[in-house]
């Protein structure tokens, strides 16, 4: 098979997609649409390629219902506590921590940083590829107990989507012992606003 048979073949799920969007943008599903989106898509993905990401991990179903369970749960606790925050006089803590993530894998460092940007009351600000630490801002802390409660909480939302997506690589570097490092794991920053 020549390589751009296969390239085509990999970009069917983007095609799709493309052709589906390019429908619904235009209110109706007709052929002139369906044929014009799908010639679009072809001429965007021939002129602007994305480079190809590798998905090396597999689904599991009831690892990503847990996942998307204890995400649902985290969204409305977080959204409880930071409207409560906003009607609450006085001043309040806020950190910012880093956290040394176990996997390597771009999608899953993706899908992690995305997952914990959504919460309320939390923002990724840096995610450093190479050394697989995760910088966060959180908007209230109480001590440097709450602190370490909201690292494990990062870790376990690690470990979360890796057994939901991963590779059976990734989730074998999760059972490995604690290879956590001192100038990673001890460093939040507290400050009073």
């Amino acid at each position: 098979m020549t390589a751009r048979v296969t390239r085509l073949r990999q970009q069917v799920p983007l095609l799709v997609w493309l052709v589906l969007v390019w429908n619904m943008l235009w209110g109706t599903f007709s052929w002139a649409n369906l044929l014009s989106g799908l010639l679009i898509a072809i001429v965007a993905t021939t002129l602007l390629p994305l480079p190809s990401v590798p998905a090396s991990g597999r689904f599991r179903p009831l690892a990503a219902l847990r996942f998307l369970g204890r995400f649902v749960v985290d969204l409305l606790v977080s959204s409880a506590e930071v409207s409560w925050l906003a009607f609450r006089p006085g001043r309040h803590r806020s950190a910012i921590i880093t956290v040394q993530l176990r996997t390597d894998s771009d999608l899953l460092l993706t899908v992690i940083a995305e997952a914990l940007s959504l919460v309320p009351g939390s923002l990724v600000l840096d995610l450093d590829r190479e050394e697989q630490v995760l910088a966060l801002h959180l908007v209230q802390v109480r001590d440097l107990a709450h602190v370490e409660r909201q690292r494990a909480n990062v870790l376990g939302m690690e470990d979360r989507v890796v057994r939901a997506f991963g590779s059976a690589e990734d989730i074998a570097r999760l059972d490995r012992p604690d290879t956590d490092t001192p100038e990673t794991q001890g460093t939040e920053r507290l400050s009073q606003r």
